[in-house]
């Protein structure tokens, strides 16, 4: 384990979910192997004790982590985050001649595999079942006004995923009240699928017809701005090359329709079709659930990803 290579808590051998106690525990033994009067390494162990006293202040493991979701790192020493490189789990799940595809319907595969757990010194970074739960997090009140407003839009955004894409994908991880890594704000929900990964806000307008050009929405001769989710997504591409990231805005109508509002789509430029899609609900479950369900190995929980993703949670 080299410097520059490894997080906090791959130094300390800890699950980005351990508590103080664990942190404690696990910085006696890491210091007592690479302490250099017990003949371990002097860089091994600054390394070590610079996790210990980041990661038992609180505050200092807050930014951390906040760090950690986005791939990058505050610390002084130039430490980083191993995110993955591109393909490098997706090589293990290549198919071979004569085998059957993976589908999405399929029972999760998690990669790297719980089952490396029983190997000395193997701490995986979530717990298995913090892995398999399909849902975290709930929409929280942000502010003073238009909480309840934003709250009921997320609250419809999470049952529809929760009724009409978890059931047909069960790697699918729903992830709700991201803080974004591009600016202040925050990402309603995040979908993340084997190597595909959905970005969504949700907005609540009533029925009728709606244009959307790639940039505005129209409604009567007025104009409507969606949430603005372009930046966001490009930032997490940026953070995720490994994954084919994309963003939705769904627009619930106030009856609960999920048809309603009509969205009329103009012709636009194909970098705003691929990037971001404004739909309704039906637009959503049925627009999600392919793009989650195309994507290589979608039966596939990307338990690394997943991590950071999880420690990004306002």
């Amino acid at each position: 384990m080299t410097q520059g290579s490894s997080s906090h808590y791959q130094v300390l051998r800890i699950a980005v979910t351990a508590t103080e106690k664990e942190i404690k525990v696990a910085y006696r033994k890491a210091a007592r192997l690479s302490h250099p009067d017990q003949g371990g390494d002097a860089a091994a162990f600054r390394r070590v004790t610079l996790a210990y006293e980041t990661l038992m202040d609180p505050k200092r493991r807050s930014a951390y982590d906040r760090a950690y979701a986005m791939g990058t790192s505050e610390d002084d020493d130039g430490a980083h985050f191993d995110a993955p490189a591109a393909g490098s789990h997706a090589a293990s799940t290549v198919r071979r001649p004569n085998t059957p595809r993976n589908t999405a319907g399929d029972p999760a595969v998690f990669i790297p595999p719980f089952e490396s757990a029983n190997q000395e010194g193997y701490v995986p970074l979530i717990p298995f079942e913090l892995a398999r739960q399909q849902v975290h997090g709930m929409p929280r009140k942000r502010g003073i006004f238009g909480a309840e407003a934003r709250i009921q839009r997320e609250m419809r955004t999470v049952q529809l995923i929760t009724r009409q894409i978890l059931p047909a994908i069960p790697a699918a991880r729903l992830i709700n009240g991201l803080q974004s890594p591009a600016d202040n704000s925050h990402i309603d929900h995040a979908v993340l699928s084997g190597y595909r990964l959905a970005i969504i806000g949700s907005m609540l307008l009533p029925k009728g017809a709606y244009a959307w050009n790639g940039n505005t929405l129209n409604h009567g001769g007025r104009s409507i701005a969606p949430p603005q989710l372009a930046h966001v997504v490009r930032r997490m591409q940026d953070i995720f090359p490994e994954l084919n990231v994309t963003g939705w805005t769904v627009i619930h109508s106030p009856d609960g329709n999920l048809h309603e509002p009509v969205i009329d789509h103009h012709r636009r430029s194909r970098s705003s079709l691929d990037m971001v899609q404004v739909v309704n609900a039906a637009g959503l479950a049925r627009g999600l659930k392919q793009f989650l369900s195309s994507g290589p190995a979608p039966n596939t929980v990307n338990v690394p990803v997943l991590a950071r993703l999880l420690r990004g949670m306002h």
